[in-house]
């Protein structure tokens, strides 16, 4: 891997990662259209720890807090009923799902899932998901004629039920494609969540496995030898430094703005990536055999 290409790459995951349209996706497609090689998973998860870097710094209030509360509360019975401690609880079983999924799909997430035709079907489905999440959120929101204002609910209601859910959406972004933010915050909108309480916990529950199968990669890496570590290197701190900037930008967008924008994208880059494929511009399996 280049310089140049590490650069670029770098920017794509910043961009990428907090939007609902899959980071993973947008990385393989732009060394697919560029014509490179496949950055692979393991590049993918070692460039995530910089844009979960920039999850920690921004949402370093909260962490601390809840770390806080959650370790007081195993030796002080009073704590726990803390929503604080509450939450580092529930950070840990949503978590959960994605680790023993990800775990045993280890070689299918690095080889099958990854192909192009996939991939666009994963961005158009999840798209309308997306969609049929926001539009049902901007119902209750807006109510009607006929129609009260429903109360969406907030991050204090979250419970085991609920946060197991959003551990399984969250684990469908294994899949490229589908979007970790996108997955959890739709099932997040699909429950009755407000969009701010889906993306928050979307973003907070992401930090333990992102940074366990970034390290993991990192570990795996060093072994195999594999990882062009430099460049590499170069794309974390990238991703890092763009990646704040977005998520900042995008917890200020979703308190008034309808996800629309993102479904639509999704669903147009998905149609053209099956026409080209189709059509022989692109191979689905473009730039896998050199890895």
């Amino acid at each position: 891997m280049s310089w140049f290409e590490s650069f670029v790459l770098g920017l794509v995951q910043g961009l990428t990662e907090f939007l609902p349209i899959s980071s993973s996706a947008h990385l393989r497609l732009t060394a697919a259209f560029a014509g490179w090689h496949d950055p692979g998973a393991a590049f993918t998860a070692i460039t995530q720890i910089g844009t979960e870097t920039a999850v920690l710094i921004y949402f370093r209030k909260d962490i601390s807090r809840i770390v806080s509360a959650w370790f007081r509360s195993l030796t002080n019975a009073s704590m726990r009923g803390d929503h604080d401690a509450q939450m580092g609880w529930l950070v840990i079983v949503g978590s959960i799902p994605i680790g023993v999924l990800g775990v045993t799909f280890k070689d299918q997430i690095e080889g099958p899932f990854r192909d192009l035709r996939l991939i666009a079907t994963t961005l158009i489905v999840m798209g309308i998901v997306l969609g049929i999440a926001d539009r049902l959120a901007a119902r209750d929101e807006a109510g009607g004629k006929h129609r009260a204002v429903r109360e969406r609910k907030s991050l204090k209601e979250l419970g085991i039920r609920d946060g197991l859910i959003f551990g399984f959406c969250q684990a469908l972004a294994l899949i490229p494609g589908v979007s970790r933010s996108g997955a959890t915050i739709s099932g997040g909108l699909l429950m009755g969540y407000t969009r701010e309480a889906a993306a928050r916990y979307s973003f907070l529950l992401a930090i333990p496995a992102v940074l366990a199968s970034g390290l993991f990669e990192l570990k795996d890496a060093s072994e195999g030898g594999h990882v062009s570590w430099g460049p590499t290197i170069f794309a974390t701190f990238i991703a890092f430094g763009v990646g704040y900037a977005v998520i900042s930008w995008f917890m200020k967008f979703i308190t008034t703005k309808s996800f629309m924008p993102f479904v639509i994208y999704r669903v147009l880059l998905g149609i053209l990536l099956f026409v080209l494929v189709s059509a022989g511009v692109l191979s689905p399996h473009a730039g896998e055999s050199a890895g």
